[in-house]
């Protein structure tokens, strides 16, 4: 009886022992560990998994881009050493995420994905490559939401799956409401000053104006009631 107590625990203690070094596999990680991890490694494996346009507005010093959504993602991630760190981010941590998922697959032991992605990393500090002003001015948003009628913004952006699902009806309420009340939509990547100055570090936005101030902002897919409800 003894014998098999002792058996158990120890096999108790090893599958613990397992989950705990396969934990180790992906950690999804905030900007300043992510930033901490990637200090600490030399020469860091680095990897953008946006899309090549994305990568060309901004991106991180000495990331490579390996399009998540391309054809060659698997072949071009295989060729980094699987024994080393590696470091993973998109936009949002969405596609970041999944790229993980098949690090793993592949065989790579440590995996860091930057939580929130490069939003939330140039939301908290200004260190992209790119410093330069990037889209709309804060004297033109500022000119945009300043009316009489209720103003309403959307930020969205075209590789986010949520804000595809809302295009349709928010053009449609363009339309509903001309007149009435004042629906604009502003791309994040084409206007990525304004998002790091708004701290907005997720999308889709939808954010609700009265005489130029900010009363509702709401983050992630909005459905066409709820946004009718709320105006």
């Amino acid at each position: 009886m003894k014998t098999k107590i002792i058996s158990l625990v120890a096999m108790l203690f090893l599958l613990i022992g397992c989950q705990k070094e396969n934990s180790k596999e992906i950690q999804t990680v905030n900007s300043k560990v992510f930033e901490e991890r990637l200090k600490a490694t030399e020469n860091p494996q680095l990897i953008d998994v946006r899309t090549p346009e994305e990568f060309g507005v901004e991106h991180l010093k000495n990331a490579v881009n390996i399009n998540w959504n391309g054809n060659t993602f698997v072949t071009n991630a295989g060729k980094y050493d699987k024994s080393k760190p590696v470091f993973v981010y998109c936009k949002a941590g969405g596609r970041s995420s999944e790229a993980a998922a098949k690090l793993k697959e592949l065989g790579f032991q440590e995996i860091y994905n930057l939580d929130g992605g490069i939003m939330k990393w140039t939301g908290e500090k200004t260190s992209a490559s790119n410093t330069e002003r990037i889209g709309i001015s804060t004297a033109d948003y500022e000119k945009l939401i300043h009316s009489n009628k209720k103003v309403v913004v959307n930020f969205y952006a075209e590789w986010c799956g949520p804000c595809k699902k809302m295009e349709p009806y928010l053009l449609q309420m363009q339309k509903e409401f001309k007149g009435k009340i004042k629906i604009e939509r502003l791309d994040a990547d084409a206007n990525k000053s304004m998002i790091d100055e708004m701290k907005i570090d997720g999308l889709p936005v939808i954010l609700i104006y009265e005489n130029g101030t900010e009363v509702w902002r709401h983050l992630g897919y909005l459905s066409e009631e709820d946004l009718r409800n709320k105006l």
